[in-house]
């Protein structure tokens, strides 16, 4: 059979930030806490944004992240507002992005943006399995001062996420938050976890549209937090991550397409995604190949657990078909497959993954260029 569909994702909608939208009694909390601000403290910014400017609808989305938090209650949400200027100011959050904080080796692997989700919010991977080896743990958490250094390190990338908001009324004003726990030695990062969280929700205020992670989240979260939490098993990383990412955004080592350095060639080309049933077997038939060109494609199936197979049928009739991949088992932790066919005859690729053995429906995606013959051209 041809491949199926592309998979329905359910989206997400943010909370409103249009001024028309909110309900009398929510437009006056936005009023009064512009008022008492202005008493209490005077003028001030946030993430570049003046929050008493009359004309300035940035300012509006900012002060409404706070109102949420506290559930419209002014005077709550004005104390919040201020404990998070003052909080700025002693910490240098205004500055922490011109810093060199020394974690190059972390960067890319333990907290960083990539990609997109579907609807447009940036993305923040967080992985601390890379902490069970021991020598890397007292290199970064060994005494006050390194903790100190990597909570420093860690807003700095979360403000990195925050220059890519709009901060505008419909627009893109939070991200999505993919935590990894896999391995995370957990009594061990128990402070440093605690103290992330902790400030995170003091300090950045509904900036987290989505939080999906691999394991349980900490007790003292409010309520309003945790239900932004989507928790996956180990299993399913791949299909909860679609839902809200799409897969050419998705790193690997998730059962993505996207591979470090993908970015130096421009936008990830789009993936087609599609299902394989349990105990199905899906063709994935790439027609029209001309004599000369070259088939470059990626594959990945979530959670593996299947064989795979490629192969090239000429045209021609009486030609044999060629085993470009000979079958083979995939396990489970296999990332996804790059490989690409230069065809001497013009034909069509066959792209076969067997779920013949399983009782499990998998998510799948796949890509693919080809580029003719320089003489064909």
């Amino acid at each position: 059979m041809e491949a199926a569909t592309s998979l329905r994702a359910p989206s997400f909608k943010e909370d409103t930030y249009l001024i028309s939208h909110l309900k009398p009694s929510e437009r006056k909390s936005l009023k009064h806490l512009k008022d008492n601000l202005m008493s209490a403290h005077g003028p001030d910014s946030l993430w570049g944004v003046p929050l008493l400017a009359n004309s300035d609808e940035r300012a509006d989305v900012i002060l409404l992240k706070f109102l949420r938090a506290r559930d419209f209650r002014v005077h709550d949400s004005l104390n919040m507002l201020l404990k998070c200027l003052a909080w700025r100011k002693d910490f240098g959050a205004d500055v922490v992005l011109e810093e060199d904080l020394g974690f190059k080796e972390l960067e890319g692997d333990v907290a960083y943006m990539h990609g997109f989700d579907r609807e447009g919010h940036p993305v923040c991977y967080n992985c601390y399995g890379v902490f069970k080896d021991r020598e890397m743990y007292e290199r970064v958490f060994g005494d006050d001062e390194k903790l100190k250094r990597f909570l420093r390190w860690r807003v700095q990338v979360l403000e990195r996420g925050i220059k890519l908001l709009q901060f505008k009324p419909g627009g893109v004003n939070s991200i999505i938050q993919v935590t990894d726990l896999k391995d995370m030695p957990k009594r061990e990062l128990r402070v440093a976890s605690n103290h992330i969280l902790s400030l995170f929700q003091d300090n950045y205020p509904e900036m987290v549209a989505k939080s999906l992670l691999y394991s349980m989240f900490s007790p003292f979260l409010t309520q309003r937090t945790k239900s932004k939490f989507v928790i996956s098993k180990e299993g399913n990383v791949a299909e909860t991550l679609y839902k809200f990412i799409s897969p050419e955004n998705v790193p690997v080592q998730y059962g993505g397409l996207s591979r470090p350095g993908d970015v130096l060639n421009g936008p990830p080309k789009p993936a087609s995604e599609f299902t394989v049933k349990g105990g199905e077997k899906v063709n994935i038939q790439i027609e029209g190949i001309e004599a000369g060109a070259t088939i470059t494609w990626d594959i990945v199936v979530g959670g593996w657990e299947l064989d795979y197979a490629v192969e090239f049928v000429p045209n021609a009739e009486g030609s044999y078909t060629i085993a470009v991949e000979k079958p083979r088992r995939i396990t489970a932790n296999e990332e996804a497959i790059h490989n690409s066919f230069a065809a001497t005859d013009a034909g069509k690729l066959v792209l076969s993954v067997d779920n013949s053995a399983s009782r499990y429906r998998k998510v799948a995606a796949y890509r693919y260029v080809v580029r003719k013959s320089t003489s064909n051209v």
